[in-house]
């Protein structure tokens, strides 16, 4: 059975998927960005969780990463639609179905990356905070 944190995060890259936009989970950018956009969500860090006693209960600001990639002509705007979706997606249900106590994505630093030979990259980290407890650091 998994454990909370690989529920959570298995259901924040579920909400990533139903995106018009590519949505990968840990895996190294490719070589090349599809026409909707990239997505790569990344498990982040736990950080040190609070802890409350009696009962025992770790609550964590579990800090995740979305990074989020387009290339093309129009990037400006295929950036600026690829954030508002995914901002979209995370306020439909902030709870992740039951699963958080709460979700919130900070705004992104884009960047423009040139690329050699082909269209520029504009890419950026989103952080995804997840607020959610635990009756065990390990699970």
């Amino acid at each position: 059975m998994p454990t909370p944190r690989e529920t959570i995060l298995a259901a924040l890259h579920a909400r990533l998927l139903a995106l018009p936009a590519t949505a990968l989970r840990g895996e190294v950018l490719p070589e090349r960005i599809p026409a909707d956009g990239l997505l790569i969500l990344r498990d982040g860090e736990p950080g040190e969780p609070e802890v409350t006693l009696s009962p025992l209960a770790y609550h964590f600001q579990h800090r995740a990463e979305i990074e989020a990639v387009v290339q093309g002509a129009d990037r400006d705007a295929g950036f600026d639609a690829l954030c508002a979706s995914i901002g979209a997606a995370i306020a439909a249900d902030r709870t992740l179905g039951g699963l958080c106590d709460w979700v919130e994505a900070e705004a992104p630093r884009p960047v423009d990356l040139p690329v050699e030979g082909a269209a520029s990259l504009k890419a950026a980290v989103i952080p995804v905070v997840l607020h959610y407890s635990t009756a065990d650091q390990l699970a």
